[in-house]
């Protein structure tokens, strides 16, 4: 008896747990601060991550788990997905048991529960790409209600928008019309996504204007001068409009780059599971192959950039202010 009631006090007094999983309560984020990161309470908070999907290996738990993190402390609103969702063949459908396994399952922190808004990546086209949009119906977070897309958000220290926009680049990269493992991508009409890209820009007074899409133009990793075919398409519409910044994934690392003579910042934010090496090169800000997560703080006149490992670590932070020619 007395055997029996010791170990429904252990029960009561351990921490809760479910197939390793512990459930967090406000102790548990007191004892995860973050050093040096910047809290803006008032601005409109959210995080960007790309390259993820893995079944939660390699580090894609270590920073999902430093992402609930982060929306504890900033109170995030949001976030983005800059592509690959699910490696290596994107999903079957609806019912594909990846989707439980590799997003409802791993992305499970409390503060992870608010909406996602996705793009789809070249290994989602290996796979259904209608199931990921179809998810939209089935999912209360999960957001990706076509190929490519937009969303107006206001910002919380002004009446003042922002405009994101969602694209999709797979159609935009030739090579990936001639390779047979991406067939479907020669179905889109990327002239059609083109016109409708610019009529949104064209049609734009928010404050601020930016794109999410899963193929850099710039890159200091593996795929540097590889997705030229995908600038040439967008890079001239998003400096001719005002652009303020351009947010993909692809490279499997953390990246700000800033080419000479252009007004697009361009950061690539596809750390989410694995990583790969990077080399600075001419346009470099930031670039480290390091799991993890970008942290995006936006007030009326300024964007604060945070990039943060999956050990909760700021590697970079930058302060842009809002081009007063807006």
């Amino acid at each position: 008896m007395i055997k029996w009631l010791l170990l429904a006090v252990t029960c009561l007094t351990a921490p809760v747990a479910l197939s390793n999983q512990v459930f967090k309560d406000e102790t548990w984020y007191q004892q995860h601060l973050i050093t040096d990161l910047k809290v803006d309470e008032q601005a409109l908070n959210f995080l960007v991550v790309g390259d993820w999907g893995r079944n939660g290996h390699f580090q894609q738990k270590a920073v999902a788990e430093q992402m609930d993190n982060l929306m504890y402390w900033l109170d995030g609103e949001f976030i983005l997905s800059t592509g690959d969702n699910f490696y290596p063949d994107g999903v079957a459908s609806v019912n594909d048991p990846y989707l439980k396994s590799s997003y409802e399952d791993i992305y499970s922190g409390p503060h992870l529960f608010e909406p996602w808004y996705l793009v789809l990546g070249n290994h989602d086209y290996r796979g259904n790409v209608q199931a990921q949009i179809d998810y939209t119906r089935v999912s209360q977070r999960w957001n990706m209600p076509a190929r490519y897309y937009s969303k107006r958000m206001q910002l919380n220290d002004s009446n003042d928008t922002l405009l994101l926009i969602f694209l999709d680049t797979s159609p935009f990269e030739d090579k990936y019309h001639t390779e047979d493992k991406y067939l479907t991508v020669r179905s889109q009409n990327s002239q059609q996504q083109l016109d409708w890209f610019e009529q949104q820009l064209k049609g734009s007074d928010d404050r601020w204007i930016i794109v999410i899409g899963h193929h850099p133009m710039y890159s200091s990793g593996k795929r540097y001068g590889k997705t030229d075919s995908v600038r040439r398409k967008l890079e001239p519409l998003m400096e001719r409009y005002q652009v303020n910044a351009y947010f993909a994934g692809h490279e499997h690392d953390l990246q700000h780059n800033q080419p000479q003579g252009t007004t697009v910042h361009h950061f690539i934010s596809g750390a989410g599971s694995a990583v790969r090496h990077v080399k600075p090169r001419e346009f470099t800000q930031f670039a480290k192959a390091t799991a993890g997560v970008t942290a995006v703080s936006l007030r009326q006149n300024s964007m604060l950039i945070q990039m943060v490992s999956a050990e909760g670590q700021v590697l970079y932070n930058k302060d842009i202010a809002h081009p007063v020619t807006k």
